[in-house]
């Protein structure tokens, strides 16, 4: 055997400190991360009485229901609820059009509807298809 040539130990040599820069980087990248503390953040959590929402309406029951005036006519159908950034609910109402074709889309404030206990029945008491023609055209933005 051979006693190693001294290009071969040089080459060695560089491996071995490739090897050690190569984990001494990682581990200065890698350990400040590891080992720094998590970001707190205050979580509240609310005990709610699980029976009485329970009670309330699941917005997929709600979409595609149609809405009528106090006189019972139909005025429309609920296209969509949607929470705003300051957390109110709109209902996006479709009037006109068929089977979701040429139809016109109003927001209104949520609390204008009046929803039967069971939910089979939304009323928008004051509501018309002229009166609701004249409110400005609601258009989703794309996110």
């Amino acid at each position: 055997m051979q006693p190693h040539s001294t290009p071969d130990k040089y080459r060695n040599l560089h491996l071995a400190l490739a090897m050690a820069g190569s984990i001494s980087l990682t581990t200065a990248i890698i350990l400040p991360w590891a080992t720094s503390e998590a970001f707190s953040q205050n979580v509240v959590v609310i005990d709610v009485d699980v029976k009485e929402v329970a009670k309330g309406y699941r917005a997929s029951e709600l979409t595609d229901a149609d809405v009528e005036n106090g006189a019972g006519e139909t005025i429309g159908s609920i296209d969509d609820l949607i929470v705003d950034r300051e957390k109110v609910l709109f209902a996006i109402l479709e009037i006109g059009g068929f089977l979701g074709i040429g139809g016109y889309l109003v927001a209104i404030p949520y609390d204008a509807l009046e929803i039967s206990e069971d939910g089979s029945s939304i009323v928008l008491a004051e509501g018309s298809k002229e009166e609701l023609e004249k409110l400005p055209e609601f258009n989703y933005e794309e996110n």
